[in-house]
């Protein structure tokens, strides 16, 4: 009989440690104690830290394509409510987290970057992938003149990460969604006006 594996329940405990401690403190100790495993399951599946550490984010990042997909795909909005809808959903999960954590692609950028070749060449990735899919939105409501014209899409949507992945930082800080408030109220009165 084949022993069972752990790798999903260490991922997932890998997950939730990460969230809260961040990428340099979370130690496999923390991880395999989170999951309630034996430290030897980690290298049976893991060769490292740092390989371990991309699947937790690939992880993470397959939760946040589910919500991107939640709110940009939703045809009976239009493309600028679609992209309102996203803030919000996002801004809903960090406060029922009483907006102690944040976003694990933005506290990577952070702390793992600068550090590991391998996360972030995959942080990289990331980025442009998510960033395409609001630009995809962006696009469409350009077209329908919801949105001005004036910046591409691409650069319309690595605004709106950038500026979001900011104010998740400062509600981090603040443990609050003012910082979050403040970005959806003057990003769509300003940048994300709209034309009709």
């Amino acid at each position: 009989m084949a022993k069972r594996s752990f790798k999903e329940d260490i991922l997932e405990a890998g997950l939730r440690v990460m969230l809260r401690k961040g990428y340099a403190a979370a130690s496999v100790r923390d991880v395999v104690a989170e999951a309630g495993v034996p430290q030897g399951s980690f290298t049976n599946h893991f060769r490292s830290k740092e390989a371990f550490s991309r699947d937790v984010l690939d992880l993470y990042f397959q939760h946040v394509r589910d919500l991107v997909s939640l709110a940009l795909d939703d045809e009976s909005l239009k493309p600028r409510q679609r992209l309102q809808r996203y803030l919000h959903i996002i801004t809903g999960r960090l406060e029922s987290d009483d907006f102690k954590r944040g976003c694990l692609i933005g506290d990577f950028s952070l702390e793992a970057a600068p550090v590991s070749e391998m996360l972030r060449a995959r942080l990289s990735e990331i980025f442009l992938e998510w960033r395409d899919r609001f630009a995809d939105c962006i696009r469409e409501a350009q077209s329908s003149g919801e949105i001005d014209a004036t910046f591409t899409p691409e650069d319309l949507a690595d605004f709106l990460l950038s500026s979001w992945e900011g104010a998740i930082m400062r509600m981090k800080v603040e443990r609050s969604s003012v910082a979050l408030e403040r970005f959806q109220k003057i990003a769509f009165a300003t940048v994300f006006k709209g034309c009709t």
